[in-house]
């Protein structure tokens, strides 16, 4: 159960004691990854939105709890993929100085369309996005439709149309910046962090931001 509103938080697992969770708020994130995985993560993330008024809290978990429902069966190299996303999350909140919820959904949310669209509605991206707008809000989807790729045209080239979609969409969308800039982060981060910690040549400590 979560101390901030009572809800249990899915994939939550053991609960960490006092202590630990005072390191949590202050460990660079892929040391959390490390040591606590994927519960520490959790943590640190109702850490950092145990601010927000209570219906916006409740919205975060809400959007964790479907992200983590739609990726549960993905991975991200050796790593469960919520992690990817909950880093992404913080990183913004909490390094970013970000207290805008709408955002911090959003950032939980960011591959959920561009990856499971049929999970979340029969139709495809835009019935999709029209069931995000619904529960999170339209904001929210907009920023979820700006940071994903759109389906592909037949035809075209596909890393061409990415850029192109990602560059049009960032122009119009300055907070699509900040959520495509901590997921560019996590990418590069995480690929040295799981290199390095997995090299007997290179030091685990590598890249723990």
């Amino acid at each position: 159960m979560t101390e901030q509103t009572g809800k249990p938080m899915p994939g939550a697992g053991t609960r960490l004691d006092a202590p630990e969770r005072q390191l949590i708020a202050a460990m660079p994130l892929h040391a959390i990854t490390s040591v606590h995985g994927e519960a520490g993560l959790r943590e640190r993330l109702l850490m950092e939105i145990a601010h927000f008024p209570a219906a916006d809290r409740g919205r975060a978990e809400d959007a964790l709890a479907l992200a983590s429902r739609l990726h549960a069966p993905d991975q991200r190299q050796r790593e469960p993929y919520a992690n990817h996303l909950l880093r992404v999350a913080i990183r913004i909140l909490s390094h970013y100085r970000v207290t805008d919820p709408d955002v911090a959904c959003a950032a939980l949310l960011h591959d959920a369309v561009e990856d499971h669209a049929a999970g979340i509605a029969p139709g495809g991206q835009p019935a999709a996005l029209a069931v995000l707008a619904g529960q999170f809000g339209d904001r929210t989807a907009a920023l979820v439709a700006a940071v994903t790729n759109p389906q592909w045209e037949p035809g075209r080239d596909k890393h061409q149309q990415y850029r192109e979609h990602i560059l049009a969409s960032l122009q119009t969308s300055p907070w699509a910046r900040v959520i495509k800039a901590s997921d560019f982060t996590d990418n590069a981060v995480g690929i040295i962090h799981m290199t390095a910690r997995n090299s007997p040549n290179s030091p685990a400590s590598t890249a723990l931001w």
